[in-house]
């Protein structure tokens, strides 16, 4: 009997090691990239970057605004200078270090990197951005100001 074109063979196996790093080590390779441009052109000096339309318009500091200082001096190994510019992009630099790993060893092992957040994680993000941006633009939190 002849085989038909919609019949399920066998099971795919596991990719080769090097197509399944591919995609992580490409995306450490973006990432670095990014960093290393941003830690050659210093972006306290004026015209090299846009400035932040929200703080340009109303003077308010969004959650991003100093995460190139931070991360200019985060490169430069300036911890406290990176957390003085935006202590949220420091943390989100661990968190992407960490799933960073977690994603490399399971490609290396073979296994699927499925990242499943509940609703719940969002809205807590959400609040803690939320909560940042609020406080760095009151007086008392001006120690979280860039």
């Amino acid at each position: 009997m002849p085989s038909s074109p919609f019949s399920a063979g066998p099971a795919p196996g596991p990719a080769p090691l090097a197509r399944r790093l591919a995609t992580p080590l490409a995306t450490l390779a973006g990432v670095a990239a990014a960093f290393a441009y941003v830690g050659t052109v210093d972006p306290n000096e004026a015209g090299h970057y846009p400035v932040c339309p929200l703080l340009r318009l109303t003077g308010i500091y969004c959650p991003g605004c100093g995460g190139l200082r931070s991360a200019h001096a985060f490169i430069h190994g300036d911890l406290t200078g990176a957390l003085g510019s935006n202590a949220m992009a420091v943390a989100g630099y661990g968190v992407f270090a960490v799933v960073w790993v977690i994603w490399l060893i399971r490609a290396v092992r073979g296994e699927r990197m499925r990242i499943a957040v509940s609703p719940v994680w969002w809205w807590t993000l959400g609040g803690v951005l939320l909560v940042f941006s609020v406080v760095r633009n009151l007086p008392f939190g001006s120690a979280l100001a860039p």
